[in-house]
């Protein structure tokens, strides 16, 4: 199932410019898989000086994230809204996004599914490589139940 950008937007807190998500291009429970082209534009609302650094391709990972609980959410899973609770093992592979070429992938993978809180691995890819990566913790709003 894809999914395009007014469908992303219903589903994720940011609306407009810092939807990040342009389209989804595959998702099943274990993970999710996402592009944008944003990028490359002059009015990304992550740029500073013109550029953009490839940290901020920690908001594209946290988006699909996001999109991955609430379309696990409207599946049928028991997953309610939650908060990045932290970062670990950032790896950045590159200094900015604004310079990859092609579409950005934002991949999201579900490692840890528990009671209070998710655990998932991510990576930014581009232009055939891996840009940055790491590992996010989300802490589950109290009262739901995955």
């Amino acid at each position: 199932m894809t999914l395009g950008r007014a469908q992303i937007e219903v589903l994720v807190p940011q609306r407009g410019a810092m939807c990040l998500l342009d389209r989804v291009l595959s998702w099943d429970a274990e993970g999710i898989v996402c592009a944008s082209a944003g990028h490359r534009l002059a009015d990304n609302p992550l740029r500073a000086r013109g550029r953009l650094h490839a940290v901020t391709g920690i908001e594209y990972a946290a988006q699909a994230i996001a999109l991955h609980g609430a379309l696990a959410a409207r599946a049928g899973r028991a997953i309610g809204p939650g908060v990045l609770a932290s970062l670990r093992e950032i790896e950045l592979r590159a200094e900015r996004l604004d310079l990859v070429a092609g579409e950005l992938l934002a991949i999201a993978e579900a490692l840890v599914v528990e009671r209070r809180h998710m655990l998932y691995a991510f990576r930014i890819e581009g232009d055939g490589r891996v840009l940055l990566r790491g590992r996010a913790a989300i802490a589950l709003v109290a009262g739901t139940d995955p």
